[in-house]
């Protein structure tokens, strides 16, 4: 492990101070980096400082809002983290969010940046998947990514990773209540893809500090239980009420993360099952 990643403090900006970005900034400050945070909520603004955040007010509508400061992205390093939004147009207004910031890279110091980016840029072909597939995905916010990843990669002098993430679990995300009070929901054969949030944050890391940039990365727990064993175990741990799934399996994917495990990235769950505990 290069121990200048715990030793040396460096600037990383972090677009998007959620569910993921709020706790990777504190493990990055942890780790001897100074973390700038933005979030849409002017109301965020305190509580990201008391955490020890340098925060900053910015969200793209899909432009970038006209009050932001230019010195968030006065850094080596930026983790884009914020997904499509939910609406019908996310196909062409996602891209222009991104048009957007990338103008706002070309006139800061930025040099790499990490993004956040979904396993739903997959269709489902009923086979393991890796990041060399290409298909067009079913959903419109997928198709969205796919276009906002080509964007970035194109940039010729901004060195961009990108991490597909699977479904989000972990700390206050119970997915036991997800199914809890359908009856015969569907489709309880097909495998999950998820992965648990200690995860996502040490990938991040991971690729920090191993320089792994310029690549596209599957980030998933490598064992991949049906969605009704894993439901049925979170609902029973949770408390919940437990799902009655059919026995049915439609179209699927299982998400390789081989490309991942290859640079030496041990996961802390290889089975999201063992997550829920």
């Amino acid at each position: 492990m290069n121990k200048t990643f715990y030793t040396q403090e460096k600037t990383i900006s972090i677009l998007g101070c959620g569910w993921l970005g709020l706790p990777l900034a504190k493990f990055l400050i942890k780790n001897a980096y100074s973390v700038k945070g933005s979030t849409p909520s002017a109301e965020k603004i305190s509580s990201l400082a008391q955490d020890g955040i340098t925060p900053y007010r910015i969200f793209f509508d899909p432009e970038i809002n006209a009050d932001f400061d230019a010195d968030f992205f006065n850094s080596e390093i930026l983790i884009v983290n914020f997904p499509p939004r939910r609406r019908e147009d996310i196909e062409e207004f996602h891209p222009k969010q991104f048009k957007a910031l990338i103008e706002q890279l070309h006139l800061s110091s930025v040099k790499k940046v990490i993004f956040i980016s979904s396993t739903s840029v997959y269709a489902n072909l009923n086979r393991i998947v890796t990041e060399e597939d290409d298909q067009k995905p079913e959903k419109n916010s997928g198709k969205a990514l796919r276009v906002v990843e080509e964007m970035l990669l194109s940039q010729k002098k901004i060195q961009t990773s990108i991490i597909r993430f699977g479904g989000l679990i972990g700390y206050d995300r119970k997915p036991g209540r997800f199914f809890s009070k359908m009856k015969n929901a569907v489709e309880g054969d097909v495998p999950v893809n998820l992965i648990h949030q200690d995860d996502c944050i040490n990938i991040i890391s991971h690729l920090i500090e191993n320089n792994l940039w310029g690549e596209i990365y599957n980030a998933c727990c490598p064992e991949h239980p049906s969605r009704k064993e894993f439901y049925e175990r979170a609902a029973k741990i949770g408390g919940f009420e437990p799902p009655q799934f059919a026995s049915n399996q439609s179209s699927y994917k299982i998400i390789s993360s081989a490309k991942l495990e290859k640079t030496h990235y041990k996961f802390k769950f290889s089975n999201p099952i063992d997550a829920l505990i």
